[in-house]
Formats: C-alpha cells, sequence, structure tokens
C-alpha cells in the first residue's frame, strides 16, 4: 500500500474514532471547557495527528492511548455528577471577584487578573461603569458572570405589575421554498391554511426563502425577491381595536338609551367587554 493511502486510512479511521468520541464525552468538550477537559481535547487531539501520520508506530498501540485519554475525562466526570468534593477537585470552584459592589482585590490576585482585565469581561457584559455592579464571579469555565445592582437592573413585565401570556416557540414552517410539515403540524395548522395566509400577502410559496409561525397563529415571511414589499401583519392589532370598539359602543348605548332596563344592560355589558379586553391586552399588545 502507497504511503499516502497509508496515511489516508489511518487519517480517516482516527478521525472516525475521535468524532465517536467526543460525542460520548458531550456537548461540554466543545463549550466551556474547564482545566481537565482542557487538558484532555488537546492530548486527544495530539493523539490523533500522532497515529495519523507516524506510519512506524503501532496503530492500535495510539488507539490504546486514545481509549485510555478517553476514558478516564469520562470516569471523573460519571463520579463528578455524584460528589461535590470530586467536582471541586477536578472542575474547581468559582471566584468572587465582586461582592455587594466591592472588588475583592485578594481574589484578583489569586486568579492573576489585572484591573484593565476586569473592566475588560465588565464590558463585554455590557458594563461599563463598575458601580452598576452587586455581585461578579469568575466561572470554573473562565466566564464572568455579572449581577448588576438592583437600580441598574433592566425592568420586566413582571417588576411592573404586567401579566404576560405564555410563550411557544416559533416554528419554522416554509424553508427554502419548499413547506416543513411536522413543525406545522406541531401548532395544529395545515398546508391549506399556510397557502391561504401567503395568498392574503401576496406571495407564492416559490418566493419563500423562510417562513415562521410565532406563538399567536401569525405568519411571518421572508422572501428571495429583497425589494418587495409585504404588508404588515395585523391580526392582533385589529382585534384589540375591535374589542376596544365594542366596549366603547356599549357604554354609548347606555348613554343614549332612556331606558332604566336597557341602559342597566348596556352597562353591565360594558364593565363586562371591560373585564375581556383588560384579560386579553397582555396577549394582544406585545
Amino acid at each position: 500500500m502507497p504511503e499516502w493511502t497509508h496515511i489516508a486510512v489511518r487519517s480517516i479511521v482516527a478521525v472516525a474514532v475521535l468524532f465517536l468520541l467526543t460525542r460520548i464525552l458531550g456537548k461540554k468538550q466543545i463549550s466551556q471547557l474547564t482545566f481537565f477537559e482542557y487538558v484532555a481535547g488537546i492530548t486527544l487531539g495530539e493523539l490523533a495527528g500522532f497515529i495519523s501520520t507516524d506510519i512506524g508506530a503501532h496503530f492500535m498501540l495510539g488507539i490504546a492511548a486514545i481509549a485510555v485519554w478517553f476514558s478516564v475525562p469520562l470516569l471523573f466526570e460519571l463520579i463528578s455528577l455524584r460528589s461535590k468534593r470530586i467536582r471541586e477537585l477536578v472542575e474547581g470552584k468559582g471566584t468572587i471577584f465582586i461582592k455587594e459592589g466591592k472588588v475583592l482585590e485578594e481574589n484578583l490576585k489569586k486568579e492573576r487578573y489585572s484591573a484593565d482585565e476586569l473592566l475588560g469581561r465588565l464590558r463585554k457584559k455590557n458594563v461599563f461603569n463598575m458601580a452598576d455592579v452587586e455581585f461578579a464571579v469568575l466561572e470554573t469555565t473562565g466566564e464572568l458572570s455579572v449581577l448588576l445592582k438592583p437600580e441598574h437592573q433592566p425592568l420586566t413585565p413582571k417588576k411592573l405589575g404586567i401579566a404576560v401570556g405564555p410563550e411557544r416557540e416559533t416554528q419554522t414552517v416554509i424553508m427554502d421554498g419548499s413547506i416543513l410539515d411536522e413543525p406545522l403540524a406541531a401548532y395544529g395548522l395545515s398546508r391549506e391554511w399556510l397557502l391561504t395566509e401567503l395568498e392574503k400577502i401576496g406571495v407564492t410559496l416559490e418566493n419563500v426563502f423562510l417562513g415562521q409561525v410565532d406563538a399567536y397563529g401569525q405568519l411571518r415571511v421572508d422572501v428571495f425577491d429583497d425589494m418587495l414589499q409585504l404588508p404588515q401583519a395585523s391580526q392582533k392589532e385589529t382585534l384589540f381595536a375591535t374589542l376596544k370598539k365594542c366596549e366603547a359602543d356599549l357604554a354609548l348605548f347606555s348613554l343614549a338609551t332612556e331606558k332604566f332596563a336597557a341602559k342597566r344592560m348596556y352597562g353591565r355589558c360594558s364593565e363586562q367587554m371591560a373585564k375581556v379586553v383588560e384579560a386579553v391586552t397582555p396577549l394582544l399588545k406585545r
């Protein structure tokens, strides 16, 4: 067998083995790594490269070395799931850099972090004023987690006392001009409904690059023809306006009639409609 063929075969086998082992080790191997995972990942890559090109070395000896370097991290990972002490030994512990708004200089020195590096990490978290930080910790993966002081945290509907409706995953139902039946069925929708919605906005299926249905059943599309102007979806706005109009009409009828029974009936209906509008506002005004 020619040398180049030998190397090609060994490389293909090494790549296949390395890919399989990485899949078994899981997504942590390709995310932010701990010290142990970092060392294991580099060594596995080096071993795979070595057995691919060193024709003089026995191929199975390289596979055995890879198996050992695969088994040890996997074993420690399984043990660390059950033992906090082993987990801290293998992965380390987070280091607090800022606590109650105060920088802990000793911890910075322990991790060999300068003030400039800390400020740079804060800027990556969109924090440009250190006085805004309540708590910051350097995680075992090297990522800096930051908690802002309450007055600098972004507002949420909960803080404003606003009730919001449940959110569902947006489903992609059209891709590259082809209908995806499984995501469409997940929302209980049919191809006929989809084609009708496309007809409403005057777009053909073949011209749709990407089409998505949101949690409220609204179809939003992006077309291949970037010059084509699409009408904005307004079902929610139209429904909300209709409900408000019904409430206003009932109140107007109550004021217009002179009959006591009718005035009372219209007034009661207006109050009920107002409660309906209040209940659906979080779903329609977002």
